[in-house]
């Protein structure tokens, strides 16, 4: 986004925040590593120090490069050029800073992830794959946040909301194509492409193609469907295909098709949508602020409660398709294989948008 200083900062000053905050986070990485090992269950808290700790901070990094003017002053030694071109160059600029300062935050951890997980995974393959994403999600947000930009908060709140919404479902809705650019995908052949199709039809899912992510050693087995109604893609990375036997995967891919079917995705992104305009409203004084920020946190909060409800709903809709017993011993294997251990919590936790593994588990077992 444009940064919100008339006054960029110096070259000097631009370097030394950058180098700062990259440092920061090498720490907090590396602090939170050391102690993430320690813990139970650590592959789960690693993804919980990712979510919670390190993308946090790195928003952090950004907020600050965009409200100290961090693009503009390193594009202070480029010829002049015309106006919309330097504003462009500078998103771009200040959103790859933020992704390098994720991406030094996220080097300490590597190294961690590949000793709990016992997976053969180089450093160098992890931050290729992880530049690679930096700076093609760099360029898709310059794409479509500069547009924006020429809305004023205070003069068109109104405008402002409608574009982000346009925007979210926009890029909701590109979603099959924007994880191809961004992820080393491949279509599916001969053996490979019948077998996919034959459990897509044992787990009553439907899509209209299929694409295999390359996880190059990374173990990661997951699934996920994107797109909208009229072209849905399914995605799977290569080592679901080579983890999980037929019964297992037709389970797993049952639950993404009961997902499907009660939208479990659109109930995450239209509470969170909902929360996020009302914040705004609220922050900047259009409208009983007060009032706008209950209905923020109360979207939010009730949005997380129903996806925790269609979470359940999927798992009952998947064993209907192939039994209790099979989806609960399909999802004690996806523990297993990413070296989690399903946890349980006897009262739901109401900031979570998931369901405790362990509780789905004896959920559908019992």
């Amino acid at each position: 986004m444009l940064a919100l200083q008339t006054t960029p900062i110096s070259l000097s000053a631009a370097s030394v925040a950058l180098v700062g905050l990259a440092l920061i986070g090498s720490l907090l990485g590396a602090t939170g590593s050391v102690v993430v090992r320690r813990l139970r269950n650590p592959v789960g808290k690693y993804r919980l120090l990712y979510a919670g700790v390190l993308f946090p901070y790195t928003l952090l990094a950004y907020a600050v490069f965009a409200l100290t003017g961090f693009g503009t002053a390193l594009l202070t030694t480029l010829p002049a050029v015309p106006e919309l071109v330097t504003r462009v160059l500078a998103d771009f600029v200040t959103f790859l800073a933020a992704g390098c300062v994720w991406i030094i935050s996220y080097l300490p951890t590597v190294r961690g992830i590949r000793d709990v997980r016992d997976v053969d995974l180089a450093t160098s393959t992890s931050i290729r794959k992880m530049t690679r994403y930096v700076i093609g999600v760099s360029a898709l947000l310059t794409v479509v946040l500069v547009p924006l930009q020429v809305v004023s908060i205070e003069s068109s709140p109104l405008a402002l909301a409608a574009g982000l919404a346009a925007l979210v479902v926009g890029m909701l809705y590109a979603a099959p194509w924007l994880i191809s650019i961004l992820r080393s995908t491949s279509r599916p052949t001969g053996d490979t492409a019948d077998r996919v199709e034959r459990l897509c039809d044992r787990a009553g899912l439907s899509v209209r193609d299929v694409r295999i992510l390359d996880t190059e050693n990374g173990e990661t087995a997951d699934s996920l469907v994107r797109g909208p109604p009229n072209y849905r893609r399914l995605f799977v990375t290569s080592t679901f295909l080579d983890a999980f036997d037929d019964e297992t995967a037709t389970a797993l891919l049952a639950v993404e098709a009961g997902k499907l079917r009660i939208h479990v995705f659109e109930v995450r992104v239209v509470s969170v949508l909902v929360g996020g305009i009302t914040l705004i409203a609220s922050v900047i004084g259009n409208g009983p602020q007060w009032p706008l920020l209950g209905v923020a946190l109360t979207s939010v909060l009730v949005g997380f409660a129903l996806s925790q409800r269609r979470i359940r709903a999927a798992d009952e809709y998947a064993a209907e398709q192939v039994g209790r017993a099979t989806v609960a011993d399909a999802l004690t294997e996806y523990a297993e294989v990413h070296a989690l251990e399903p946890t349980r919590r006897r009262i739901p936790n109401p900031l979570s948008i998931r369901v405790a593994l362990g509780d789905r588990i004896d959920r559908l077992r019992s």
